[in-house]
């Protein structure tokens, strides 16, 4: 590959930027109106403009991105995450027009991007799933049927959710009907599209997901596990590797059952094989995301391993190794949001009037923005990520705090109090945490 157009904004960007740097690849930028300042547009080779500030006139439009990789000669288009990192339309129409994807194929997006056939297509693969509906709920009277087959509680969700749109935890018959309208509804106008499926709930799970890399062969490995159990309302907002909560078995079970999942479907790319783990180390197929994750860093820093080096090479058709890759150190990442944690997490756009990263061995920081930039209120908040590594994970820990310390934003709220504040609470410390950690964390 000569030239590669990044079909995202913001960090990612920049992060796709630097290794097509250091590859020897140009690389071309779009951007929205809302965003001709932001540092991608100034790092790229070239840079065009495709639209109005909002998404759906930007990038989202998937002509005005075609025509970007025309016009500049673009032989191939990394999606990042996001937008239409995961539209098989998106992927199907790039190769149409002689663009090499740098993502899925369009028949595993589409396989894996409707929940419901993804966990048919992994309990036919023998990946373990968690139990619940064949299939998607037809009608209420079919939903209570299943709830009462697999036992409650049990969850309902939108086959095209994400982000925990379109999700009810429904503890007994009586909450039923309430929650399959609300959902519906949510689901609806959220994604167009309000089908649904059910599965049992699992009491005090643990969001652990699998790193794969898969070739052009069909042959796929895994680069370890990161947890993903600290969220608030479906969103993470901090992730660690290795899990402390992991055993070296447990870790040999879900790299093969991701590998099993990736291969059987013959998946092409970086991608994420999602579980949900419960308190007794049952693990469960949740998702899989067909595209490059917002926590990649903390895999790339504990095996030293370049994720967007490697979708590219197999984008061109380069086997991977085939050797599956074990952590060496310890790693979290704090996603620093343009948020203020002492409101709800409410959203603070508006224009950065310092801003100092912090540095030192074993920090990275992976940012689009500077003093004198000012934040979009268009796009999602995330502004930056944090990543430290540490021998031990008691000294990432204390290593993040003493980069929490350093970071200055000034200007706007951001999360830093929140992450500084997570970093001393005894059960986090401790690695005793789940999914609803967050129900219970008061921001003092």
């Amino acid at each position: 590959m000569k030239k590669i157009l990044i079909a995202n904004r913001g960090e990612i960007a920049m992060r796709i930027i630097r290794t097509c740097r250091e590859m020897g690849i140009k690389t071309v930028a779009v951007y929205s109106e809302a965003d001709r300042e932001s540092l991608h547009v100034r790092f790229a080779d070239e840079a065009v403009c495709i639209g109005p500030a909002a998404s759906k006139d930007s990038y989202l439009k998937i002509s005005n991105i075609i025509s970007a990789a025309e016009i500049t000669n673009s032989d191939a288009i990394h999606p990042g995450f996001g937008f239409l990192s995961e539209n098989s339309k998106f992927s199907k129409i790039c190769a149409d027009h002689g663009i090499k994807f740098i993502g899925a194929r369009p028949e595993h997006i589409e396989k894996m991007g409707d929940k419901a056939t993804a966990k048919l297509t992994m309990k036919l693969a023998g990946v373990p799933c968690v139990p619940g509906s064949e299939g998607l709920i037809s009608s209420l009277q079919h939903a209570s049927e299943v709830a009462e087959e697999i036992g409650y509680p049990v969850m309902m969700k939108a086959t095209a959710g994400g982000g925990g749109k379109g999700m009810r935890a429904i503890w007994k018959p009586s909450e039923l009907e309430k929650a399959w309208d609300s959902a519906r509804q949510e689901a609806l106008a959220s994604f167009g599209n309000d089908a649904m499926y059910m599965e049992k709930l699992i009491e005090e799970p643990r969001h652990i997901e699998i790193q794969i890399i898969g070739d052009q062969t069909g042959k796929a490995s895994h680069l370890g596990e990161r947890d993903c159990s600290i969220q608030r309302r479906h969103q993470k907002l901090t992730e660690e590797t290795p899990s402390p909560f992991m055993t070296e078995e447990l870790r040999n079970k879900m790299g093969t059952a991701a590998i099993q999942a990736a291969e059987f479907i013959k998946y092409e790319g970086a991608g994420t094989v999602e579980f949900l783990v419960d308190k007794n180390r049952n693990f469960y197929f949740m998702e899989m995301n067909t595209r490059i994750q917002v926590e990649h860093p903390i895999t790339e820093e504990v095996t030293d391993y370049d994720l967007i080096r490697e979708q590219i090479k197999v984008a061109s058709g380069t086997k991977i190794s085939g050797r599956n890759h074990e952590p060496k150190q310890f790693a979290i990442e704090c996603r620093i949001n343009a948020e203020d944690p002492y409101y709800d997490f409410r959203p603070s756009p508006g224009k950065i009037t310092a801003f100092h990263a912090p540095g030192g061995h074993g920090v990275r920081i992976d940012t689009h923005v500077y003093a004198g930039y000012t934040i979009p209120s268009y796009y999602d908040s995330m502004i930056a990520k944090l990543i430290v590594t540490g021998r031990t994970r008691q000294q990432a820990i204390e290593r993040m705090k003493r980069a929490l310390d350093e970071f200055i934003i000034e200007g706007v709220k951001t999360t830093i109090p929140f992450h500084r504040q997570l970093m001393d609470h005894p059960e986090y410390v401790a690695g005793n945490y789940t999914t609803k950690f967050m129900e219970d964390f008061i921001l003092s």
